[in-house]
């Protein structure tokens, strides 16, 4: 099947509403376990890509008390929700909510100890702005987390995952959700893009909607 683009920002108030209010707390919690898991010890600061919501930042910073967050999203709407969970949370002091697009960040290059992103890369127009600013990002040796969804190999079978995975949640969502699943890479595809810094990397699906990546940065 071939891949249909989305528009790379969720921005409409009611997409990001339907987003923050969706269950992924299994999802969430597993991705910050695994982190924990692959990479114990990591202190600094922790830029998170596609942050969305904030689900991802706080748990983070909930988990792992040595480190800040800076949680990064280009969709005003969403960062409003980051800023309601931010409220009276006691990580709140720890969790920087940025707006920006990539690959245009307010950062100095190789800033960060360690780079998370959850389901943004399907959103781009442009894979390579995606990893060129995970590269950018992270300090080498700095510790890459990277999950997203991979593009089923027909229609019906996007549409049996979204039954699967969110029969209760808004239509909204639903729509989206069928969105991006047709815009996701394929593993292979996923592995072609990696650049040289990312060469060892181990990139693996992990469920049936997501793959993982996971390494150091090499350069």
């Amino acid at each position: 099947m071939e891949r249909v683009p989305e528009p790379e920002l969720m921005d409409e108030a009611e997409q990001a509403a339907a987003y923050a209010r969706a269950d992924f707390a299994s999802v969430n919690q597993g991705f910050v376990d695994r982190f924990r898991a692959l990479f114990p010890g990591v202190t600094g600061r922790v830029v998170d890509l596609g942050c969305g919501p904030g689900d991802i930042s706080f748990r983070l910073a909930r988990a792992a008390a040595a480190l800040r967050v800076v949680a990064v999203d280009g969709s005003a709407a969403m960062l409003a929700w980051a800023r309601r969970a931010a409220a009276g949370a006691p990580v709140a002091s720890r969790v920087d909510l940025v707006r920006a697009v990539v690959p245009r960040l307010p950062f100095p290059p190789r800033r960060f100890d360690a780079v998370i992103s959850n389901s943004l890369l399907h959103h781009l127009h442009r894979p390579a702005a995606f990893w060129d600013t995970v590269v950018t990002c992270g300090h080498r040796g700095a510790p890459v987390l990277i999950m997203d969804l991979f593009r089923p190999d027909s229609i019906e079978r996007a549409r049996d995952i979204v039954e699967s995975g969110a029969a209760n949640e808004a239509p909204v969502l639903k729509r989206d959700f069928f969105h991006s699943l047709l815009a996701a890479f394929t593993l292979e595809e996923v592995r072609a893009q990696l650049p040289s810094a990312l060469r060892h990397a181990r990139c693996e699906i992990v469920s049936e909607r997501h793959w993982l990546l996971w390494g150091r940065l090499e350069s």
